[in-house]
């Protein structure tokens, strides 16, 4: 199993590496998310099995989040895409993937993470814990929104939870990326 993640990884950080200005239309990402949904496995599985979560996994695994996320649950993971993580500013990504900002990273990525199963039908505008320890707010009067970020395939299902996933990558108020 850690030769897959280790794999991933170098693929993850290699797609990264190489950039692209091609970014996955919604529609995409969302016909991938449902045909993710046939073959469910725990949310790790899922996200790898998913180009379009290939940084996502990277980061879990630097992290070290990703024995977490294969555990029981559930788990509620707002996923950010291969978009939303391109779309944060120049160089921040490596800078959250260097050994030394572990804590930050984890911070970041257990904000996407709300404990329990919250399926797209269930969802309430508020906010809402997550495993950070913050809130996230979260509307429903045009479309779910998380913080701002748009839901743009939901229900993706796993075995130990579910995933949204989400247009942009959601930073909690207890992170300072200035001081990175």
């Amino acid at each position: 199993m850690k030769k897959v993640f280790a794999v991933a990884i170098a693929a993850a950080l290699t797609l990264a590496a190489c950039g692209s200005d091609d970014t996955a239309s919604e529609d995409t990402v969302a016909e991938d998310a449902v045909a993710e949904e046939v073959a469910a496995g725990d949310i790790v599985a899922v996200a790898v099995g998913n180009p379009d979560f290939a940084t996502l996994v990277a980061a879990l695994t630097a992290a070290g989040l990703v024995e977490t996320l294969q555990g029981a649950g559930p788990f509620t993971v707002f996923a950010p895409t291969e978009a939303a993580f391109a779309a944060l500013p120049e160089g921040l990504l490596a800078k959250l993937l260097l050994p030394e900002n572990v804590a930050v990273l984890t911070a970041i990525l257990t904000y996407h993470v709300v404990p329990g199963m919250v399926m797209s039908t269930d969802i309430k505008a508020g906010d809402v814990a997550t495993v950070e320890g913050s809130t996230v707010a979260l509307t429903t009067d045009m479309g779910v929104m998380v913080n701002g970020a748009t839901v743009i395939a939901a229900d993706v299902a796993a075995s130990n939870g579910v995933i949204h996933v989400i247009d942009a990558v959601i930073v909690p108020p207890t992170v300072d990326l200035s001081k990175l």
